[in-house]
């Protein structure tokens, strides 16, 4: 992004908006050490008018106030960063959760025009009635209670607020710029490696933002789950949908924060902790398509008393061959091997053989000996707490990985606080062994082997001509090998510069000795010349070194 400056510039209005922020919760340095505050430091640290100082405040108290103030795209941010503590710490991230789009209402009148720009037709076309009361109202979206004129069913529309895109858009370009300089600039932040984050936060938060992906991820949830009876998958109504409009059915019943808070007699809370259970392993171990954040409030309990799942903006995806190895996984977790569990880490991506530290095996080690020979019900938080052992060990974990280790926590903790003997590992341990068993099964091992045959025709038709080609281009010379230099340039260069002073310095000491031509200071004056600028030459040399430095 480059930073025009100009009154006019909404960018450069953006930034100024962005560092007072930062310098009012104490971070105006990452500002300072990255742009032209570097050339003019007599600017740095200037007054702002109405500054608070926070002296007696944490380091993660103070970002969550930053992302808070700063708005929609950056309370996005936070809430993104709350479930990755392997990129930004156990602390940071503990704060991060407290995160909440609080955000003021849109008025209805606005509200209105994107309903209709969606629906290209006037709202009344579609609607017969629409409470202007939100049931809802979160930073991107409000949520209306309405319903259908076609059928009078009572639906609920989740609607985008206005320039939601282009602000949010507008913030990331913004967000791009400064992760890279600061990356570059302060060295005490590389470790976060921010460009990165940037990256998977434009990735998340531009699916989010096109309702269509969650028409999509609301289709493919009721699929999977149509033939079990205790879940339900609200319904969209795909002709009144567009990229910032869903019409959907409205869900009637308890979320389950408040059945975990309040008192629900005709509501069975142990058959709604199980069902979560069920449904959420289903998610993850079956079907390999799983809500990326089953938190209580995400969750409803209906009339009829079964479990519904709400907000799906974000799903997870995994591979079959990542389900099976995960099921491996949590056998050998709950059994208990710190040498297997390592190797299928390893075997599954999440770490490599260089984080194999003695560290990292002494922490798991500790980790098992708390739970080994403890009853199956002690082993609750397990997961969790091995992905925290692994985050001490400073290791960046994938994505869907640390997704899942969240999403169990949650079930477990809300299981706990449902019914006192909730018990996730037996369920887990037996769909994991369900699994594992299938994975022999002589069907399947029929499936993979005809794969594996396929690929071996494949590589037996395509070897002869490889190798015939490969043996020409020998005999031919034409085997080209390239190698990649990085600051060759600057190398050649300084090599150069130092070839042509070690020249001045012999020829000026040959001057010297030969003792011929005018004399200056009892020595001859071309020797001296010689000498003066193989010293500045040197000098220079030094001083460029020290700058890159």
């Amino acid at each position: 992004m480059k930073v025009i400056a100009s009154a006019k510039n909404d960018d450069l209005k953006r930034l100024n908006e962005i560092y007072k922020v930062l310098k009012k919760n104490d971070f105006g340095h990452l500002i300072e050490e990255n742009t032209f505050f570097r050339k003019f430091p007599f600017l740095r640290n200037y007054k702002i008018e109405n500054e608070e100082e926070f002296p007696d405040e944490s380091v993660p108290l103070r970002v969550r106030k930053v992302l808070e103030e700063l708005g929609p795209a950056y309370i996005k941010l936070g809430q993104m960063l709350s479930t990755r503590p392997d990129l930004v710490g156990l602390e940071i991230a503990e704060e991060l959760q407290q995160l909440r789009d609080n955000t003021p209402v849109t008025p209805f009148d606005e509200m209105k025009e994107v309903i209709e720009e969606e629906l290209d037709q006037p709202i009344e076309n579609v609607y017969s009635y629409i409470d202007e009361n939100p049931l809802g109202s979160a930073s991107i979206g409000q949520v209306y209670k309405a319903k259908l004129k076609s059928t009078g069913e009572e639906i609920a529309i989740k609607v985008q607020k206005p320039n939601s895109r282009d602000i949010i858009e507008s913030d990331i370009k913004i967000m791009k710029f400064l992760a890279k300089r600061i990356d570059k600039f302060i060295s005490t932040t590389k470790s976060f490696n921010l460009p990165a984050i940037v990256s998977e936060f434009e990735r998340s938060i531009l699916k989010e933002i096109n309702y269509l992906e969650e028409v999509m991820n609301m289709q493919n949830l009721e699929n999977n789950f149509r033939n079990i009876s205790y879940v339900r998958i609200p319904k969209a109504y795909v002709e009144y949908c567009g990229e910032k409009l869903i019409t959907m059915e409205l869900i009637k019943g308890v979320t389950v924060t408040d059945l975990i808070e309040g008192d629900y007699p005709h509501i069975n809370k142990k058959a709604i902790a199980n069902y979560g259970l069920k449904s959420y392993f289903k998610q993850i171990m079956i079907d390999g398509y799983f809500h990326a954040d089953p938190h209580p409030g995400n969750l409803i309990v209906t009339q009829d008393n079964k479990l519904c799942y709400i907000d799906m903006g974000m799903m997870g995806i995994l591979s079959d061959d990542f389900k099976e190895n995960l099921a491996e996984f949590m056998l050998l977790l709950i059994n208990g091997n710190t040498d297997n569990i390592i190797k299928q880490l390893i075997y599954m991506d999440i770490i490599s053989q260089s984080q194999n530290t003695p560290e990292l095996r002494a922490d798991i080690n500790d980790l098992l000996n708390l739970y080994y020979g403890a009853e199956l019900k002690n082993m609750d938080g397990a997961m969790e707490d091995l992905l925290n052992a692994m985050i001490k060990n400073h290791i960046v974990l994938p994505n869907e990985f640390v997704m899942i280790g969240r999403g169990i926590a949650l079930i477990e903790d809300t299981g706990k606080k449902l019914d006192p003997n909730f018990n996730a590992a037996v369920e887990l341990k037996k769909l994991s062994r369900k699994i594992v068993i299938n994975k022999y099964k002589p069907e399947r091992l029929a499936k993979i082997s005809l794969n594996y045959l396929l690929q071996l025709e494949h590589l037996a038709k395509d070897l002869p001509d490889t190798i015939n080609n490969t043996i020409s281009k020998l005999e031919e010379g034409n085997i080209e090998v390239k190698l990649k230099h990085e600051g060759i340039g600057q190398l050649i260069n300084q090599l150069s510069i130092s070839l042509i002073l070690s020249s001045l310095i012999i020829g000026s000491s040959l001057a010297i000795i030969a003792d011929a031509g005018p004399i200056l200071f009892g020595f001859p004056i071309l020797g001296l010349i010689g000498f003066v600028f193989s010293g500045v030459l040197g000098a220079y040399l030094v001083l460029i070194n020290v700058m890159k430095r």
